[in-house]
Parts: structure tokens; C-alpha cells; sequence
């Protein structure tokens, strides 16, 4: 019987940890990779690490922007400017339609 208990509570932890890993989760720290496939962000969601290193670094001063809090810079995707922390990727601000 501890035998049965004891091997159910593995596959349990085993579907668990299964359940969390599967494509799409979030990383560690830094969320989706959504690719530039013309995705559009939403403030709130966490930018992949991917998604990040491939959006260009925008200066502020140069497109009129506010000046990003310590710890936060914006970056320009498919249009967009986005003020994101660099440390987990968490958007706090986005500006549409940037140059075009």
C-alpha cells in the first residue's frame, strides 16, 4: 500500500512539473517569446528573451519619450515603443504606431 501511495504521489509531482514545462509557460523572469511576427504587447504581459535582445533600444530624448525609470529602458517592435524592466521583461508602458 506505501508502495501505490508513494508512486502516485511521484507521477503527481511528475505531472506537475510536466504541466509547467510545456511550450508557451512563462520563463523564468521573462515570459513569452512571441517572435516579431507582427505581435503587439499589451502593458502588463513580460517580453521573452528573445523578443527583447531582437527589439531595437530607443533613445528617449531622441523620440520625445519620458525618461525611463531606474531599471527600465524602451525598446522599438513591430511599431511599437515599449518601457519594459530589464530585469524581467514586465511591460509598464506602450506608445503605438512608432515611425510609421
Amino acid at each position: 500500500m506505501k508502495k501505490i501511495l508513494a508512486g502516485a504521489m511521484v507521477l503527481s509531482l511528475l505531472g506537475a512539473s510536466v504541466a509547467t514545462a510545456q511550450p508557451g509557460g512563462q520563463h523564468r523572469g521573462w515570459g513569452h517569446d512571441y517572435g516579431s511576427a507582427g505581435h503587439h504587447w499589451n502593458r502588463g504581459d513580460r517580453v521573452g528573451y528573445n523578443d527583447w535582445s531582437s527589439a531595437q533600444p530607443v533613445d528617449y530624448r531622441q523620440h520625445h519619450l519620458r525618461k525611463p525609470p531606474r531599471g527600465y529602458e524602451w525598446r522599438q517592435s513591430n511599431g511599437q515603443y515599449i518601457l519594459a524592466a530589464v530585469a524581467t521583461g514586465v511591460i509598464a508602458s506602450i506608445i503605438l504606431n512608432a515611425g510609421h
